[in-house]
Parts: structure tokens; C-alpha cells; sequence
């Protein structure tokens, strides 16, 4: 029948999810059957191979159970585990998942805490305060992720297993909100200030640590049977998710996308606004489908935050060297690197295209970001990203950018986000004399975040004339940095090394950097620095891990932007 139909593309997914509900619902249940067995085999496992010794207490005086012993084992911070989660209400009867929901909860306690203890300074300096207030906002976030992360869990009537990658991401940036409070607290240069934060954030990092690597573990198991969403459903074959999205694809998928914005900024008065800042004000909170803001050429001298709770809006400029965002917060002038952002987006489902974002700040002011992304499920479609040092900030959460231009100097692309950067132009400047260009410095600090920079098809070509200066593809900020770059072009100006130590002579064996199919005088890996975390030629399997869809689009939410891209390798 779908072969006659004339249902449009909304109607005819709509129609064969439905036929398709009840054989899901099947597989559903066999396979939480299997993943059962696994779970109570893993925990036997766990019994028979222990030393004899009796395990920890709880705190009603009876022994850890061994399904809270089996999770616990999974984590990085095992003492803090049983801890917590041995003292759950009827911990000895709690299934992994439920442990797991736990383990969230006490950790959004814990976080709630620690946001009141850096909220009750007083009689700072200026350097302190700005720290501390980064913090606040940082931790804000954090706590506000962990209890929609619990919301969600609880709203989907199915096994929490079938949103793994949803929870691995928003646990993720929970982790990174937390290490960028404590970045912010060691600009500050106050050896006080980082001690106080890294008292008042240990419980919570440890607990946040934990329940990422519990989902991790647990989503290994429900792969292993098959569980996850996207290997129950055959091909053409859409769920709840999709759905959702295709009606919001409705609209963007109309004519121009100026004609179908419903607020206007202009400069010279012939829209309703005259700033971006007025305009998103008005932008209802937590909107489910797209509001679309054309922002009309000119160059808009302003500090513009799309906050959290603004959902899904759209904003389209006329070009991106016609409509321009322009700002000049720096470090240097005492504002921490992650608030000096041009354009700073925190609200889900953000797009924005043909425009540019452009911190004026220059190189002599050191960090001072043009772009911050830190919200989920974002997209950057011919954008042009511009400034010096720290030029880009994909701080958290997924994102893509397409087809667009982005300047800088040191560690210009920078971050702890899952991010794609497919058929962009990167294109290093001159530094401040006596400084050499990064191009990348990527943040994961927990081996179960699910982060990384993948830079795919894109072209790697001076700005400058840089024949004088040191110019290396990044450079690995913390332990478990991962980047990879892929099918790109990169010119002669590259260093024959390629990377360059953070600290020392060399990187933590932890690291995964990959090259793989680079072309251009810039991409022999001939002499290359001998990393054991440098990889210079990948598999099909391994490469194709960082493309598109199974890095960042899981839940195939990028085709409802109508923006290009390409899946796979």
C-alpha cells in the first residue's frame, strides 16, 4: 500500500509506525527478558568471583547487595557508589535501572548543595566574584539538566535503556558544567578559590562520574540484545521522536525562511525590534515548535544570550558577512572565558544560519569567545565564527556545523560537545608574536562521556600568510581528549608533527586523536608526533564512529533542519 499512497512524507511515517507498534512492543518485552538474565548473570558473576570478604554495610546495618556491588563495580569512583546507592531505600531490592534513577537523584541533592554554597559569597573582589558567579550559572545549569534528565525518564513509558544516547549526552554535560566551574576558579589565579571548589564539587563530580558509567554499562547490555531504539526498528521505520520532528520540518521546510519568521530585527526600524536581545525576549519559554527570527543585515553591537529555557528557535540573518553579531568581552579585561561568548546559545534545538558572530577583542586580550554553543540538538548552517583565541566554545551537549568559516589562533575550536564539522573552512590567523596557532582543544575528562571534536570533509587553509608561524591541528586539553579529522584538505602550513603537547613533551596515553584520508601538501602523517593515542589511520568501522549518525543523530533529529549533511563516511 505504501507503494500507491499518496500521503505525504508526515502522514505515511505516521501511518507505518503505527502498523509497526505492536511487533515493537513484543520485541520490547523478549528483549527485557533477555536483558534480565543478563543482568542477574553479571550479578552472580559478581558473587562467585568475590574474595570471601564480606562487602561494606548499609546503613540499615545489612550487607551491600550484590546488585548494588555488580553496578558499582562499572564505576570510576567505586567507595563513592556503595556508599550512595547502598544506603537507597530498599537498595537489596532495586534492579540496575533502578539504581541507576538513583543514582540521578542524589547526585541532583548533592549538586543542589553545592549551588547554594557558591551562592552565599560575600565581600569578594572583582576576580573572585566573577569566578564564583561563573560557577553559580555552571552549576545552575547542571542541576537544572539532572532533573530534566529525571523528567524524562519518567515520561517515556518504555525502559529508560531506549534513550542510552540521550542520557550519556545530558550526563555528559552535566560533567563538563561542573570542570568548567572549576576552570573558571583557577583563572581566577587564587589558590584559596581552588581549593574551595575542589572541596565543595568532589562528592558531586564522583557522583555524576558514577551514574554515566552505570548507563554506559547498562547500554552495552541492551545493545548486546539488541534493545536500543534504533536497532528494533528496521529501515524507513519512525518513532515517537521522528514524528515529533517532521511536524516541526513542516514549517522549516516552506519557502524562504525570512518570509516565514514571525519576529523581525532590523537596524534602520523596519522590523519590531532594533536588537536580537528584545526579540528573544519575546520568544515564548519551552516552545515545541520552531520561532523563527529573520535578523536583517547590519552589524549588531550587542551580547546576546539565547537562554535555557527558549526551545527551538530559528534565526536567519542575510549572509553571514551581511548579518553580523559583534562584541568584545575578553579575559584579559577580567571576565571569565566562558562568559565573554559574542553570541552565547543555552536554549535546545537552536539553529541559526547566514549569519556571522564576531569577538573584537583581538589577540592581546587572550580568551574571548565569538561563539559559545551549550545546548542540545543545536545546528550552525553557513555561519561565519570569527576572533582570535577561543574563538569557538562547543562547550556541551550535541551540535553540527555545516558549511561554515571559522577564524582563530590558539585552541580556536575548543570544548567537551559531540560535534560534527562537515564541509567548514578552518582557517588559522596570525597570533600575538611569540605565539604559536592550535587549532583544536577538546575537553573530555571521563572515559564514559560520549564527546568529541569530528571534523569531516572540511578544509584547513591560512588565513595569513603563515609561513613563519608554528601551526599545529590542536593539542589535548584534558586526559581523554578525542578528535578526529577526516577526508579534509590541509594546506603546507601545517607543522609536519601535527599535535602539540598541552604540557611536557608528550600526551596522556588516554587520548584519541585520529587522522584518516586527509589530502593536501599539510596531511602526510610521515613524521607525525609517536602518541600512543594518535592514530593515523582508522577502520571503516572506526572512522565511520565520529560521522553524523552515530555520533550525534541517534534519534535522528538533524534531517528535521533541512539543513545538508551527509550520515555517514
Amino acid at each position: 500500500m505504501s507503494s500507491y499512497g499518496k500521503l505525504d512524507e508526515y502522514e505515511q511515517a505516521k501511518l507505518e509506525a503505527s502498523r509497526r507498534t505492536k511487533k515493537r512492543i513484543a520485541i520490547i518485552a523478549i528483549s527485557s527478558i533477555v536483558l534480565v538474565c543478563i543482568v542477574v548473570g553479571a550479578v552472580v558473576g559478581t558473587r562467585a568471583n568475590g574474595d570471601g570478604k564480606k562487602p561494606p554495610t548499609e546503613s540499615s546495618g545489612g550487607s551491600i547487595s550484590v546488585s548494588v556491588k555488580a553496578v558499582c563495580d562499572v564505576t570510576l569512583h567505586k567507595d563513592t557508589c556503595l556508599e550512595t546507592l547502598g544506603s537507597a531505600p530498599n537498595a537489596s531490592r532495586l534492579n540496575p535501572e533502578e539504581l541507576f534513577m538513583y543514582a540521578v537523584k542524589i547526585t541532583v541533592t548533592e549538586l543542589s548543595t553545592v549551588l547554594t554554597g557558591f551562592s552565599n559569597g560575600e565581600h569578594m573582589d572583582n576576580a573572585t566574584s566573577a569566578a564564583m558567579g561563573a560557577c553559580v550559572e555552571l552549576i545552575g545549569l547542571a542541576v537544572d539538566q539532572l532533573n530534566e534528565t529525571v523528567t524524562s525518564i519518567k515520561e517515556k513509558t518504555t525502559s529508560s535503556l531506549k534513550i542510552t544516547d540521550d542520557l550519556r549526552t545530558w550526563l555528559s554535560s552535566v560533567g563538563t558544567y561542573q570542570e568548567t566551574c572549576m576552570e573558571a576558579l583557577v583563572e581566577a589565579n587564587k589558590p584559596s578559590l581552588t581549593a574551595f571548589g575542589e572541596s565543595h564539587l568532589k562528592n558531586s563530580t564522583e557522583m555524576t562520574s558514577n551514574a554515566l558509567a552505570i548507563i554506559t554499562w547498562l547500554g552495552k547490555i541492551a545493545d548486546s540484545v539488541k534493545l536500543r531504539r534504533r536497532r528494533l526498528m528496521s529501515t524507513g521505520d519512525v518513532g515517537y521522536v521522528d514524528l515529533a520532528m517532521m511536524e516541526g520540518r513542516r514549517l522549516l521546510e516552506s519557502g524562504d525562511l525570512r518570509k516565514r519568521a514571525t519576529i523581525v530585527v532590523a537596524q534602520d526600524g523596519s522590523g519590531k525590534y532594533r536588537t536580537i536581545s528584545e526579540a528573544l525576549a519575546e520568544v515564548e519559554e519551552k516552545n515545541e515548535k520552531p520561532t523563527i527570527i529573520y535578523v536583517k543585515k547590519g552589524v549588531y553591537l550587542e551580547n546576546v544570550r539565547v537562554e535555557k529555557k527558549k526551545w527551538n528557535v530559528v534565526m536567519v540573518g542575510d549572509g553571514q558577512s551581511k548579518t553580523i553579531v559583534s562584541a568584545g568581552l575578553n579575559f584579559i579585561d577580567g571576565t571569565p572565558t566562558f562568559q565573554t561568548a559574542t553570541f552565547a546559545v543555552f536554549g535546545k534545538g537552536f539553529m541559526a544560519r547566514d549569519m556571522g558572530f564576531r569577538n573584537t577583542a583581538g589577540p592581546a586580550k587572550h580568551q574571548a569567545v565569538a561563539l559559545i554553543a551549550s545546548a542540545d540538538l543545536v545546528v550552525f548552517y553557513k555561519c561565519t565564527i570569527d576572533a582570535y583565541q577561543d574563538t569557538l566554545y562547543a562547550h556541551a551537549q550535541r551540535q553540527f556545523y555545516r558549511d561554515c568559516v571559522i577564524f582563530g589562533t590558539v585552541d580556536f575550536i575548543f570544548g567537551n560537545a559531540a560535534v560534527v564539522f562537515q564541509n567548514c573552512e578552518i582557517l588559522p590567523r596570525r597570533p600575538m608574536k611569540g605565539q604559536q596557532n592550535t587549532i583544536t582543544a577538546q575537553g573530555r575528562t571521563d572515559p564514559n562521556q560520549n564527546t568529541g571534536i569530528s571534523i569531516h570533509n572540511c578544509s584547513i587553509l591560512p588565513l595569513d600568510n603563515l609561513t613563519d608561524i608554528q601551526t599545529f591541528l590542536g593539542r589535548p586539553w584534558k586526559e581523554f581528549s578525542t578528535t578526529v579529522i577526516m577526508k579534509s584538505f590541509m594546506d603546507g602550513f601545517i607543522n609536519p608533527e601535527g599535535w602539540l603537547p598541552w604540557t611536557g613533551y608528550t600526551a596522556p596515553d588516554t587520548i584519541f586523536y585520529a587522522e584518516h584520508l586527509n589530502f593536501g601538501p599539510g596531511a602526510s602523517t610521515k613524521n607525525r608526533v609517536k602518541w600512543k593515542g594518535l592514530k593515523t589511520f582508522l577502520t571503516t568501522k572506526e572512522a565511520n564512529k565520529f560521522t553524523v549518525k552515530p555520533f550525534i543523530d541517534g534519534n535522528n533529529w538533524l534531517p528535521a533542519t533541512k539543513v545538508p549533511f551527509k550520515s555517514d563516511f
